[in-house]
């Protein structure tokens, strides 16, 4: 199979941990018998500096030309860098807004898997976690909140602010679909997330997945309030298989369930669109401080690129093999610095790439 790859370095570590990525890309591609070409594009601070905006036009052309996008990481110190002074829609997040519109990638999927050989750094006590959990948080992520109308207007002498939440039956259906869809690939139950005791959107939300549970009756629907959501996380995560939410709720959601884990630099994301092209990139951020000192995990990104084959390319066997790779490292005992512990060895961010290599 021969495939191509946009590839987004971006800025802080994301250079060094889109290296080791591909370089586990380029392995699977040897042992497995494929060929992945790659074409690098600016997003980010490093697309300002070099082109004045975040994400130009030809970027863009060139993502939708490729069978798949893998992203390191954008953005820099928002108390010290210069991008930071910018408009809003001129600052290095709005490239990451742009490309998830202009890809139409309206399905994020965050994984929060705790791994086995990392319980200790889990916040929650032994009691709670048990045997660990395994759950996928799957975000709208082109509607709600984020993409409304707003605007900072002086009404009778106060300044005041308003942002709006809007979703249609065709947004939330869609994304209800690609919920259900990755359910049945799982565990089969769906939790859907929604504030319906006080949002038209959220009443909109719950009457739209109830429609489309229909059509999957293998599935274990259940509704929860976010409020509860946020709570049951740090109560009880082993309950979840599939969370379905909405955006903004789906961006606490997953971060607060990215730091259960208690190594958010183990975790992945993608983020798909209605057909199998997706952009895939770690929940992690930039980490300007580490840039360029091979303190960087990159097991996140290289988790990504694992997502990249199972979900764009179906090469299920080659998606495992990278993941199990990973667990082996993790068994071995070798540890990058954010998840050092006593008796384990510390390696730097091109040594672990090389070692997840050498496993696969």
């Amino acid at each position: 199979m021969e495939k191509n790859i946009t590839v987004i370095k971006g800025d802080g570590i994301g250079p060094e941990i889109v290296t080791q990525a591909q370089k586990v890309l380029d392995k699977v591609a040897e042992k497995f018998g494929h060929k992945f070409n790659y074409t690098d594009i600016l997003m980010g601070g490093c697309s300002i500096d070099a082109c004045g905006v975040p994400l130009t036009d030809e970027a863009v052309a060139t993502a939708k030309a490729a069978d798949a996008v893998l992203l390191g990481a954008i953005g820099g110190n928002t108390s010290t860098s210069p991008w930071y002074k910018l408009a809003p829609e001129l600052r290095p997040e709005a490239g990451l807004l742009k490309i998830r519109k202009e890809l139409g990638l309206f399905a994020n999927l965050r994984p929060a898997y705790l791994f086995e050989q990392l319980k200790s750094a889990c916040p929650l006590n032994s009691e709670i976690i048990g045997s660990g959990f395994d759950m996928m948080i799957m975000r709208e992520l082109t509607g709600g909140l984020y993409f409304g109308a707003r605007k900072t207007e002086t009404v009778g002498g106060v300044e005041t602010a308003t942002d709006t939440l809007t979703y249609s039956e065709i947004e939330i259906e869609r994304i209800a679909r690609k919920g259900f869809d990755i359910a049945m690939k799982r565990r089969k139950k769906v939790t859907s997330v929604d504030k319906a005791n006080v949002l038209d959107s959220s009443r909109l939300w719950r009457k739209i997945v109830n429609k489309v549970a229909q059509e999957y009756p293998e599935v274990e629907l259940e509704h929860m309030l976010v409020d509860n959501c946020a709570m049951q996380l740090v109560k009880d995560p082993a309950q979840f298989d599939v969370i379905l939410t909405e955006n903004m709720f789906g961006d606490i959601l997953s971060d607060e369930a990215a730091m259960v884990t208690g190594s958010i630099g183990m975790l992945s994301s993608a983020s798909l669109n209605d057909t199998k092209f997706g952009l895939y990139e770690p929940s992690h951020g930039s980490a300007p401080d580490i840039a360029g000192t091979d303190k960087a995990n990159p097991i996140a990104t290289v988790l990504s690129a694992a997502m990249m084959l199972r979900y764009s390319f179906d090469l299920d066997k080659e998606a495992d093999a990278v993941e199990n790779a990973v667990k082996k490292v993790l068994a071995d005992g070798f540890r990058t610095v954010d998840i050092m512990s006593e008796g384990m060895k510390q390696v730097g961010c091109e040594e672990m790439g090389s070692l997840i290599c050498e496993r696969i």
